[in-house]
């Protein structure tokens, strides 16, 4: 029986938490719906996160991002919802969500969310990727 989307995400113990060490993630099959025309829209989502004390595990993180499939939300609004979920489940050191929404109306719009965990700075040598156009 498949799997239904769900908003409940789940987490599990980082295993090494005495290190920074970043996760990346693509996930090229998010949808929404426009909330003024009903519209699908479509994007990839990606996702860096360097964990503190837990790491998102990955099933839920996709039902999670299939709940959005029938759900009305401006780019900017649906990127921050994510973001914010995510740092309250996890509270990671660090964490960037980028959405690549694609072309509506000949206008591509890429919407980023950033959260740094309070005097948190990677230890030396450690760099942060930059965001990849």
């Amino acid at each position: 029986m498949p799997s239904k989307p769900s908003r409940s995400l789940e987490s599990f113990p980082n295993p090494n938490p005495e290190r920074d060490y970043l996760i990346r993630m693509q996930i090229p099959e998010f949808t929404c719906l426009c909330p003024r025309t009903g519209q699908p829209d479509f994007a990839t989502l990606f996702l860096d996160y360097v964990p503190d004390r837990k790491c998102v595990e990955l099933k839920s993180l996709k039902l999670y991002i299939w709940s959005y499939r029938n759900e009305g939300a401006f780019h900017e609004a649906v990127t921050n919802r994510i973001c914010d979920d995510l740092v309250r489940l996890l509270s990671p050191r660090f964490l960037r969500l980028v959405a690549r929404f694609f072309v509506r109306g000949g206008i591509f719009t890429s919407v980023v969310v950033e959260h740094r965990k309070p005097r948190w700075n990677p230890v030396p040598g450690f760099d942060l990727p930059p965001i990849e156009e």
